[in-house]
């Protein structure tokens, strides 16, 4: 499915025509350049690749410069691929968010917030073991139980305990496009989009 590599801005908010204040999450998409164009027969599949945001040509390793070069354009930091272009595309063009004007709907995928180590209550959404009263003073956020003594004798795996949480890749499915500003390149999307600000994210039709 077609798509763009984007930058996410922040959230902010905006009205609809009935005066709802709904939120949002800006993303400046593209300008994204196709740095390769793949083939069934060469590469045993059709997909285009992008590339975004400019680097240093010192940053750059000696293959990807070459690599660039064939594509006639300079070094870009970020590269994605993308299947099922409509459009066709060629080495050097530039893919904008026009491509998303008549689009509803999109899936943005990013890499959520790293929490660190955390508890079960906030990793989980656990209850907590029971009440706070009673003398029970160091058991409240506790996991409980978390297998027999006996038998089986062991802890399952995939036992939901504490342990690092966000880092992830995140894809968030049917997003709402509110609205295309393409002289901005940005994209105003309903709802939250994981990661920070600043972090770089998916967006697919």
């Amino acid at each position: 499915m077609p798509g763009l590599i984007g930058k996410k801005i922040g959230m902010t908010s905006v009205f609809s025509a009935e005066g709802k204040n709904i939120p949002c999450t800006v993303i400046e998409a593209g300008p994204c350049v196709v740095t390769q164009v793949k083939n069934q027969e060469k590469d045993g599949y059709e997909a285009i690749q992008l590339g975004f945001q400019e680097a240093k040509e010192k940053n750059t390793t000696s293959p990807m410069l070459g690599h660039f070069k064939k594509a006639g354009t300079t070094p870009k930091r970020h590269l994605a691929e993308f299947k099922d272009f409509k459009q066709d595309l060629k080495l050097g063009d530039t893919v904008t968010v026009d491509i998303f004007a008549e689009v509803k709907y999109v899936d943005v995928t990013g890499t959520s917030k790293g929490r660190g180590f955390q508890g079960v209550m906030k990793r989980h959404g656990f209850g907590g073991v029971g009440q706070s009263t009673h003398g029970q003073d160091d058991r409240a956020r506790k996991p409980g139980s978390i297998g027999a003594c006996s038998y089986p004798a062991k802890v399952f795996k995939g036992t939901r305990m504490g342990g690092q949480m966000g880092g992830d890749r995140v894809t968030t499915q049917n997003l709402e496009v509110l609205k295309v500003i393409p002289e901005h390149n940005l994209l105003l999307i309903k709802g939250s989009v994981a990661g920070c600000n600043g972090s770089i994210v998916l967006i697919k039709e």
